[in-house]
């Protein structure tokens, strides 16, 4: 049964979502609120397939933002995300080096981080309870779009579902990748690869190198060396623990979420790393590791399909590497801008309406993921001698223009604006044709 949660009229466009992942969610939620008929379809036959996924994933201000309009979401995010208002940064070998306050970032709004299965679900079970239609265990094979009817589709199980748009929330792999490119690519690798592991804090209670990470609370630290930066939490006032680390890519892992990765394997690589770091990962109880590769796509030259009916959203279209700390911020705004872009355009001007929603999205988009990257070398090539002269060489990137926004405020503003734009884009473009 849906709930009462606000919803402005039907528009009567009809919108398919492919991916119940967050951005999939984002913009299904987002559709729904403002009146488009929305149809979600995910490959996985149970949801706890996604939510079950044990690692830490980060909503900072601008993701969060949308949180705030989806009754009790935000508040049910609080109650399980970490308590801290800062973060330590240590030398591998275990001396402090700086600490980096966020507390001016709460007249932004919230900072989100916590366990991504439970946060996933929490956004999920409000998804459900709005009367969303979803539908698990469908596979999507195929997009198609047409001009006679206009429309838009997918082929799950050999049948062929339109719609007035599709929104491709699959992540890096996504099918609908390929009709607005025109051909297959496959994701590459970034070089790198991460080990995350998340686990009950009964482990490092009693050990007297890392209990006082548990003593007094929830607590954020992390540990830079030569091409591996280590971050590590307690949450929930200490009774869970969660560790990342980043590392070269040698090659020894698939691209897969859920390869088992090994305390004694992960050890290797943090060799004349300090004793807190080493005791973390020995505490790693079987089964609660895994190592994946971080992988990329090249920037896209354009999110949206020949005839806009299709848009990308999320990694389908920008996948970020975890230094960013924005890859689930930026898909969450991605759903909330396409879903405004639609209502501002109606059922009638479809294609018009994904314009305006890439116009509204790239260079923002692409400006915050170029933040993976620099974060990264600034880490994993730090100059300890310039490092220990002025600390705040190694804080993260934390930029007012990324956080402190709010992206349907922004599409509401400029919408017109860019449509504008759009127009004076095209008039320059037919004397050439």
């Amino acid at each position: 049964m849906a709930n009462n949660s606000p919803r402005r009229p039907p528009s009567g466009i009809k919108v398919i979502v492919v991916g119940a992942g967050f951005a999939g969610l984002a913009a299904a939620i987002e559709c729904d609120r403002k009146g488009h008929s929305v149809t979600l379809f995910d490959k996985v036959d149970n949801i706890e397939e996604i939510t079950r996924i044990g690692d830490i994933i980060s909503f900072d201000p601008n993701g969060s933002v949308a949180f705030e309009r989806w009754p009790g979401v935000v508040d049910q995010m609080e109650a399980i995300a970490r308590q801290t208002k800062h973060i330590d940064l240590y030398h591998h070998q275990g001396k402090f080096v700086t600490r980096q306050d966020f507390s001016h970032e709460k007249a932004w709004g919230r900072r989100i981080n916590g366990h991504r299965g439970q946060l996933h679900n929490i956004i999920y079970r409000h998804a459900v309870d709005r009367g969303i239609d979803i539908r698990l265990g469908k596979r999507v094979e195929d997009y198609f779009e047409q001009d006679s009817p206009p429309q838009a589709g997918v082929v799950v199980n050999g049948e062929r579902i339109a719609a007035d748009v599709v929104i491709a929330a699959e992540g890096v792999r996504s099918r609908g990748r390929k009709i607005v490119l025109g051909f297959d690519e496959n994701p590459k690798s970034s070089g790198y690869a991460v080990y995350r592991a998340w686990f009950p804090a009964d482990r490092v209670r009693n050990n007297p190198v890392i209990k006082h990470l548990v003593e007094n609370g929830d607590t954020h630290q992390g540990f830079i060396g030569p091409d591996i930066h280590f971050l590590a939490s307690t949450i929930k006032n200490g009774t869970e623990v969660n560790w990342v680390f980043t590392h070269i890519d040698d090659g020894n892992i698939e691209e897969s979420w859920q390869f088992p990765g090994k305390p004694e394997e992960a050890l290797k690589y943090l060799e004349g790393w300090c004793d807190v770091v080493h005791e973390l990962v020995k505490a790693t109880p079987d089964g609660r590791l895994i190592d994946h590769k971080l992988v990329y796509r090249d920037p896209l030259p354009t999110f949206i399909s020949p005839k806009r009916r299709i848009a990308l959203i999320g990694d389908s279209a920008h996948p970020f590497l975890p230094t960013s700390i924005q890859g689930a911020s930026q898909s969450i705004e991605d759903g909330v801008v396409l879903a405004t872009c639609l209502e501002l355009s109606g059922r009638q001007n479809i294609p018009r309406a994904l314009k305006a929603y890439e116009k509204l999205r790239y260079a923002r988009v692409h400006r915050a993921q170029a933040n993976g990257p620099k974060m990264r070398e600034r880490w994993h090539k730090a100059d300890w001698n310039e490092v220990w002269k002025k600390p705040e060489m190694i804080h993260l990137i934390r930029e007012t223009w990324l956080l402190n926004f709010d992206a349907e405020k922004d599409a509401y503003d400029r919408f017109s604006s860019v449509l504008e734009e759009l127009e004076r884009d095209e008039q320059q473009i037919k004397p050439r044709l």
